[in-house]
């Protein structure tokens, strides 16, 4: 993936800050919902992509999307358009969920399945990766419908 070192190197430094700040927990809620709107989005993908588009424009557009983020969020926007990084926020936004987790000792645990998880089968997941591994795990759901 483009970018992965230079994301790697961000994200950890916008934890340490976060963590000094108290911060960590929004950021993070923060960087789940930048992963997401731009895995959902082509048109913002293509945008923070373009090198037509100025970065200042670029920036304008991320905090016109993500008005109510952590202020250290907007800092990583400002900054990575400083570095003429942006293309790679998605990538930093997915580092740092993934440090986040391994800083709280929170796993990540894929179970896949035909039908939905009930809350209370989720529950009984989260009870046995405990019982195994010692630790917490967010679980993601996916559905393969046969």
């Amino acid at each position: 993936m483009k970018g992965t070192r230079a994301a790697q190197r961000y994200a950890k430094a916008i934890l340490e800050l976060a963590n000094d700040k108290k911060v960590a927990k929004d950021v993070k809620e923060d960087m789940l919902s930048i992963s997401k709107t731009i895995e959902n989005s082509e048109d913002l993908r293509s945008t923070l992509a373009s090198p037509v588009i100025k970065p200042s424009l670029k920036n304008q557009i991320l905090k016109a999307i993500f008005k109510d983020v952590n202020g250290l969020t907007t800092g990583v926007f400002n900054l990575l358009v400083e570095n003429n990084r942006i293309n790679i926020l998605d990538v930093v936004a997915k580092q740092y969920l993934s440090l986040f987790d391994t800083s709280i000792l929170v796993q990540n645990a894929v179970v896949t399945t035909v039908v939905p998880l009930t809350k209370e089968l989720e529950v009984k997941i989260q009870a046995k990766i405990k019982e195994l591994t010692g630790r917490e795990a967010t679980i993601e759901n996916k559905i393969d419908e046969i």
